[in-house]
């Protein structure tokens, strides 16, 4: 049985993203995007929103550009992923699976017949599986937006502090698992 990953660059204040919609406030050096990296290897199926989707196709064919990004763009395309959207016309990456409707009892099936591990992107699709998340892998910035899309979705669970780490640039990871 597969588990259920729910991972995200947050703000000190809690969100993903800005007032703006821009993701660019992170502070991603290089020891950052190999923690992603071999977080990511850990995972064999992404599920995605459209937004995000579209967001993360550039990893299908990003020219050269660094041994770290090369490295997460073989770990993207080696990646199953599904998308779950009303309106994307189709799809334009390969191992992508476009599903027209999302739905909590389909990714429980997934969880249950699957051998990987799979992440989940993004709050919004996130909140509508929440009760089924395992680990949640929270990348803290040091930085307050003070407005955006809000990393937790409206939900209650417990989770308890599964491991950490601080990186150089003051960036700190929080990985916790729901408790049983």
């Amino acid at each position: 049985m597969g588990r259920l990953s729910f991972t995200a660059n947050i703000s000190l204040d809690g969100y993903i993203n800005d007032a703006n919609g821009s993701i660019d406030w992170g502070s991603i050096s290089d020891e950052v995007h190999q923690f992603f990296n071999d977080l990511e290897r850990q995972n064999g199926i992404y599920l995605y929103g459209r937004r995000l989707y579209e967001t993360m196709a550039v990893w299908e064919d990003l020219p050269p550009t660094s041994p770290v990004m090369d490295q997460y763009g073989e770990i993207w395309r080696d990646a199953d992923k599904i998308v779950f959207s009303s309106t994307l016309p189709e799809v334009s990456t390969a191992r992508t699976t476009l599903e027209r409707a999302f739905f909590p009892d389909y990714v429980a099936e997934l969880k249950r017949s699957s051998s990987e591990n799979i992440t989940i992107g993004g709050p919004t699709l996130a909140a509508q599986a929440f009760d089924l998340i395992d680990d949640l892998h929270l990348v803290l910035h040091p930085v307050v937006l003070g407005g955006g899309t809000k990393f937790f979705p409206s939900a209650t669970a417990r989770f308890a502090l599964a491991d950490s780490r601080v990186f150089g640039n003051g960036v700190v990871h929080l990985h916790y698992r729901k408790d049983s």
